[in-house]
């Protein structure tokens, strides 16, 4: 070899260590504030898959041996919500969509994480479809990958903060399988983290519970006569039958029409609060004019989902700037630098929705008794007015389904009211 080959071959390990370093899955992207007080970036949880995240340190924290600071992980629903834009701008996160402070943010309790999860939901992205996840368990073995990474970048993960996993509707299953995979992680010494316990707000933990509860409950406040009322248990109990037969996406497409159903034989009962009618809720009521630009959605149910969390779908997506839709991709996006220029947010993802087809309907009790069983704390909670995922069938799943010893011992004891700034009673834990 002659003398000037020489230098290229001296390089060629330093090559393949950047071609390694590449490929890696934990491969990760990290931008924030000088302070500290707030980090974000992508981890790469597998080659050409990006999870996108945002951490915000609390500026009440105060740690010590005895009560250390705890750190919550926010996990939207949907499937295919963006928690980084809905979770964090919409419901908990220390701004509103209108970029002003909101007094009730989680922040003043502990730090937070947001993630747009699975791959493909808001910012995360992945380079070629094939890639997106198809499971819950997928979700979650890429977010585990994610934590892993998030256990190094983060001192407050490393120095013990207790982490939550807090999650609503459909992140309730991600929740459980998370919370799983990282409580089996620990134990097996390959992440260094405490899982201090998993919340399920209105989580769709058990699908076969929730669909065979929305007729008795609607028959009861009277939003079915008896004639649909008994056409809807018969719908409900097709979607029992195919589920235990193992045809979930068939089971995804019956309860789809039994909500089809219900809706045009309830008045177009709201299945978020049945309370009202679909398009009465005051919380969507009070949002800014936008534009009416459509968004197309191919999953109507995606669009319920939309209109429950605060307006329609062309509303949230569109790109003016007073709009969720408006701020991702623009200010917010401005603000992070490390977006894609071509990649736009969208508040809800249809290609993952689609994805999980053969795993939306399929329960997830039996992670959440293995959670029970390694001792982890699980706090399962929910809103009394909601339809679609209702408190009678929360009951139903926690009496009868879970089967750790100690749930109906649980059930007896003496509860306490859960009041909103002294005054007004929220409800009964």
């Amino acid at each position: 070899m002659d003398k000037h080959g020489r230098p290229l071959l001296a390089l060629l390990p330093l090559l393949l260590c950047l071609s390694l370093l590449r490929a890696s899955p934990a491969a990760s992207v990290t931008a924030g504030n000088p302070d500290g007080t707030e980090l974000w970036g992508f981890v790469e949880v597998r080659p050409k898959a990006h999870l996108f995240w945002w951490y915000y340190k609390s500026p009440q924290r105060v740690s010590t041996p005895s009560r250390p600071w705890p750190t919550v992980l926010w996990l939207q629903g949907g499937p295919g919500a963006s928690g980084v834009g809905i979770g964090n701008f919409m419901e908990v996160g220390p701004l509103d969509v209108n970029l002003k402070p909101r007094n009730s943010t989680w922040l003043q309790k502990a730090d937070l994480i947001f993630v747009d999860n699975p791959v493909g939901v808001g910012y995360s992205y992945v380079e070629d479809d094939s890639l997106l996840v198809t499971t819950d368990w997928q979700a979650a073995t890429d977010a585990t990958t994610l934590l892993k990474a998030l256990a190094k970048e983060l001192p407050t993960l490393q120095q013990g903060s207790p982490l939550f996993l807090v999650a609503e509707s459909y992140g309730g299953k991600y929740a459980a399988t998370l919370g799983v995979s990282v409580a089996r992680a620990v134990r097996a010494g390959d992440l260094k983290i405490k899982l201090a316990g998993v919340a399920l707000g209105d989580s769709w933990v058990s699908p076969e519970d929730f669909t065979l509860a929305y007729a008795p409950l609607l028959l009861e406040v009277s939003r079915l006569d008896d004639n649909a009322g008994d056409a809807a248990k018969k719908k409900a109990a097709t979607v029992k039958e195919q589920i235990a037969a193992g045809r979930l996406a068939d089971s995804q497409g019956s309860w789809s029409e039994l909500l089809d159903f219900i809706d045009s034989k309830s008045a177009s009962v709201d299945m978020y609060n049945f309370l009202l009618d679909a398009g009465m809720d005051p919380v969507a009521a009070d949002l800014p004019a936008t534009s009416s630009t459509p968004t197309t959605s191919s999953s109507a149910q995606v669009m319920k989902y939309s209109t429950y969390l605060g307006g329609s779908q062309e509303e949230a997506g569109s790109n003016t700037t007073n709009t969720l839709g408006g701020i991702m991709n623009g200010v917010v996006k401005e603000k992070l630098k490390i977006i894609p220029k071509d990649h736009e947010w969208h508040e809800l993802s249809d290609p993952v929705y689609n994805a999980l087809v053969n795993d939306f309907m399929k329960p997830r009790i039996d992670e959440v008794d293995e959670l029970l069983s390694y001792g982890v704390d699980v706090t399962v909670y929910n809103g009394q007015v909601r339809c679609l995922l209702l408190c009678i069938a929360f009951t139903l799943f926690h009496c009868i389904d879970l089967h750790c010893f100690y749930s109906l011992p649980a059930r007896k004891k003496p509860r306490q009211l859960l009041r909103i700034l002294t005054r007004n009673t929220f409800g009964m834990p």
